[in-house]
C-alpha cells in the first residue's frame, strides 16, 4: 500500500511526495490506521524503523480535520521526549508534514532561552514536542495550558525511564484531560515499560515489530578483538580508509570522548565530540556540523545520542562496548535506517568480553568476528601517523576513568 491511498488529507501526502515517503515501513504500516481510527497504541519497534512519522503523520491528519472544523482551540497534542536533540528533531518532522496544512508545532526544551519559545506558543500552537524540565517549568509560569490537550505521545519511553523521568510522566497526566488518545513508542521493553505503560494507555492496540531481532536488519554487526590500549589505531585505520562515510563513533564516558577526540586531532584527523558536559548551544552546533558532513567523525557518549536522527551514518564504531546491552541496540539504530544499509563495528577488549556475551545474549545470537591476524594487527599499529607515545599515557589515563567510573556505578549499586 502506497502512502497515496491512505485516507488522510492531500496537504499531508502533498509533504510525503516531496519527502519521498512513497511507502509506509512495518511500524507505520501498522500504528496508522490505528491511530487514526482514535485507539490507544503501545508500540515496540526498534530505532531507524521510522517510528516519529508513524505517530506524526496520523497525529497532524486528526489534528488538521478537526481545526477546520472547530478552529484553532488550544495546545491539542503533546510529545513528551527525553533530550533536547530529540525535541528538535521531531518538531522538524512535524513541521514538514505540516508543511501545507495549518498546523503549527513548537520545540519546548531547555538549555535555551524560554523567551521565544515563550512567544510562539502566545502566537498559537496546536502542538507542543517537549522535555519534561522546560514543559513543567512553562506549566508552572502557566504559559501552557494542557486542558485541551487530545493526544498524549511518550517517544523513547524506555530512555525517560532511564533518564529517571518515571514521577515527570506521572505529573504531566494530571495536568491532561482523562478523555484522552494516548501513543507509547519504545525501543525496548521489559516489566517496568509495561508497568508505565499499562497506566497510560486504554485497551491499547500493541505493535511489535522484530521482537526476535532487536536490531534492524540493515545493519551489518561486527566485533574485533583489539587491546584497549591499540583501539585508537584501529579507529584511525578505520576512518581513513573510508575517508567519504559518515562515521558515529560511541565512549563510554565525557573525559573519554575528549581523550579519544584529542588522539585523532594528533593523526590529523577531524572530529567533534557530544556528550552532557556540552553546553545546549555547543551540542546543536556540534550537530549542524556532522548532519550536514562538514565533519564526518563524531565522538559521542550514550546519553547524549540516544533517539537522534542522522542521515546517512555509514558506520557506528562502538570505540567501548556499552554498560547495558539494550544501548548496543540505540547506538547501532543510528546506521542503517529505513531502507538504507549501514555497518556497526565493535572494538573488544579482553576485559570487555562478558560485556560481549550479554549483548549477543540480548541480540539472541553471536555478532560476527572479523579476525584480525598477527601480520594485520601489526601492520595497523605500524599504520597511524602518531611520531609520539603521549597518546599511550593519555588512553591509560582514560582507561583508568573508565575504572573510576565503573566503581561508582558498582557503589551505587551496593547502596540500592
Amino acid at each position: 500500500m502506497k502512502f497515496s491511498e491512505y485516507h488522510i488529507a492531500p496537504e499531508i501526502k502533498q509533504s510525503l511526495e516531496e519527502l519521498g515517503y512513497r511507502r509506509p515501513t512495518d511500524i507505520q504500516f501498522k500504528a496508522i490506521p490505528s491511530i487514526l481510527k482514535l485507539e490507544d497504541v503501545m508500540a515496540i519497534a526498534q530505532t531507524g524503523t521510522g517510528k516519529t512519522a508513524a505517530f506524526a503523520i496520523p497525529v497532524i491528519n486528526l489534528l488538521f480535520t478537526r481545526k477546520k472544523l472547530t478552529g484553532p482551540d488550544g495546545i491539542k497534542c503533546v510529545v513528551m521526549v527525553p533530550t533536547h536533540e530529540l525535541a528538535i528533531q521531531i518538531s522538524e518532522v512535524f513541521e514538514k508534514l505540516a508543511k501545507y496544512t495549518t498546523i503549527e508545532v513548537a520545540g519546548i526544551y531547555g538549555g535555551v532561552e524560554q523567551d521565544p519559545q515563550i512567544k510562539k506558543l502566545q502566537e498559537g500552537v496546536d502542538v507542543i514536542v517537549a522535555t519534561p524540565g522546560r514543559l513543567f517549568d512553562l506549566v508552572s509560569q502557566r504559559h501552557i495550558k494542557l486542558r485541551s490537550v487530545d493526544i498524549l505521545v511518550l517517544d523513547e519511553a524506555d530512555h525517560m525511564l532511564d533518564l529517571g523521568f518515571y514521577k515527570d510522566i506521572k505529573e504531566l497526566i494530571t495536568y491532561l484531560p482523562q478523555h484522552r488518545q494516548t501513543l507509547f513508542f519504545s525501543a525496548t521493553i521489559n516489566e517496568h515499560i509495561k508497568d508505565l505503560a499499562y497506566t497510560l494507555v486504554k485497551n491499547p492496540i500493541r505493535i511489535q515489530i522484530s521482537p526476535k531481532d532487536p536490531v534492524s536488519k540493515n545493519v551489518d554487526h561486527s566485533v574485533m578483538f583489539v587491546s584497549m590500549d591499540d583501539k585508537r589505531f584501529f579507529l584511525e585505520r578505520l576512518v581513513n580508509e573510508n575517508p567519504e562515510s559518515k562515521i558515529l563513533v560511541f565512549v563510554r564516558t565525557k573525559v573519554r570522548a575528549e581523550r579519544v577526540l584529542l588522539a585523532m586531532e594528533r593523526v590529523g584527523i577531524k572530529t567533534i565530540t557530544m556528550h552532557g558536559g556540552k553546553e545546549q548551544e555547543d551540542r546543536l552546533a556540534v550537530m549542524n556540523q556532522f548532519k550536514s558532513g562538514e565533519v564526518k567523525v563524531l565522538i559521542a557518549t550514550d546519553i547524549s545520542a540516544r533517539g537522534i536522527h542522522i542521515d546517512n551514518v555509514d558506520y557506528v564504531v562502538n570505540y567501548d562496548l556499552p554498560d547495558q546491552p539494550e544501548n548496543y541496540v540505540h547506538r547501532v539504530g543510528r546506521t542503517g535506517r529505513g531502507m538504507q544499509k549501514g555497518n556497526a563495528v565493535s572494538f573488544c577488549a579482553p576485559e570487555e568480553k562478558p560485556i560481549l556475551a550479554e549483548i549477543e545474549s540480548f541480540l539472541t545470537k553471536p555478532i560476527k568476528v572479523l579476525d584480525v591476524k598477527k601480520d594485520d594487527y601489526t601492520e595497523t599499529l605500524m599504520y597511524t601517523e602518531d611520531t609520539t607515545d603521549n597518546w599511550k599515557l593519555l588512553m591509560r589515563e582514560a582507561a583508568k576513568e573508565d575504572e573510576i567510573h565503573k566503581a561508582k556505578k558498582a557503589k551505587k549499586k551496593k547502596k540500592k
